[in-house]
């Protein structure tokens, strides 16, 4: 069985290299998950596991430890990965799970971009400063490349200023917000991912042809935007049975009437697949709940193995 590294995944994945992955894979059949939960929001363990019948088998351990920003030296969620040879069994790879979630997660989010986002949106406004952050932006211009600037909010100011520090460096114009309301109206694309359990993004804010990208509610308690948001939009999601399995940016606004379930219009294989229209007009407001999944860590682990140049015999 082979090691792989948080340093091996950076070598062997590239944005474009990754989506393309997770498009082709939507495209086929359905891979079955299922996930474990223990513990709370404040110290959760969890296992999500996941069979790509006769090709790949997965399971993902991870931590989830909010408390770890406030010392900065641990990052919140920390994980491994462990692959299987689906047609025999064999333990093939463990794989840094923490690499591996940062690339999945804002591929993911890409993914959605692709499918629903306006051909040439210009300006990306990024709500929360963590580590996340900088993979969703990087992740998101590569899908939609006329992304020149970058808005970004974050409830700590301190946070969002190293941020913009960190894409300027890497060539990206950034600025500071603090107005999130003004700036919710400037937007064509907006990424968040916090923990919030108030909504952050406001309906009545948003400008006609944006598309909304909720990474960060994962619990019923969380939720990133409002109930008029999911009103107005086109609401997507990138699985149906995670979404609904406990994330508050879909369960909420059906739990109060705004929308039904009837109104989440299809997930990431229907929409790959073309089962479904996304976007209709350039008017059309997307939302997009990225919800997560094993079978994502599954492609991404198994994109990582094979760009290595590993094959199940070795």
């Amino acid at each position: 069985m082979q090691f792989i590294s948080d340093a091996d995944v950076a070598r062997a994945l590239s944005f474009p290299v990754l989506i393309a992955a997770m498009e082709s894979a939507h495209r086929r059949s359905k891979i079955e998950i299922l996930d474990g939960f223990m513990g709370n929001e404040a110290a959760q363990y969890v296992i999500r596991s996941a069979v790509d019948p006769g090709r790949y088998m997965l399971s993902k351990m991870f931590t989830s430890f909010p408390s770890n920003l406030n010392g900065g030296a641990l990052p919140a969620v920390q994980a491994v990965c462990v692959l299987f040879d689906g047609t025999n069994g064999r333990p093939l790879a463990a794989i840094d799970g923490t690499s591996i979630t940062h690339w999945r997660t804002a591929a993911d989010s890409a993914l959605g971009a692709k499918l629903l986002a306006n051909a040439a949106p210009r300006t990306l406004l990024v709500i929360g400063a963590g580590k996340m952050a900088r993979w969703l932006v990087r992740a998101h211009r590569v899908v939609r490349p006329s992304l020149h600037r970058v808005l970004i909010w974050n409830r700590t100011q301190e946070r969002a200023f190293h941020l913009a520090d960190a894409l300027k460096r890497e060539e990206i114009s950034a600025e500071v917000v603090t107005d999130l309301d003004a700036a919710t109206g400037e937007a064509d694309l907006i990424s968040a991912c916090t923990r919030a359990h108030t909504p952050l993004i406001k309906g009545a804010n948003l400008k006609s042809g944006v598309h909304l990208d909720l990474v960060g509610g994962y619990t019923p308690q969380t939720r990133e935007a409002d109930d008029e948001a999911a009103q107005r939009a086109r609401v997507f999601v990138d699985r149906r049975e995670t979404a609904f399995h406990g994330v508050g940016d879909i369960l909420q606004p059906i739990a109060s009437g705004a929308i039904r379930e009837a109104d989440v219009l299809g997930d990431l294989y229907d929409l790959a697949g073309g089962a479904v229209q996304g976007r209709r007009s350039a008017e059309d407001i997307t939302f997009f709940k990225n919800a997560g999944g094993g079978h994502l860590d599954l492609i991404a682990c198994e994109t990582v193995f094979t760009q290595l140049g590993m094959t199940p015999g070795d």
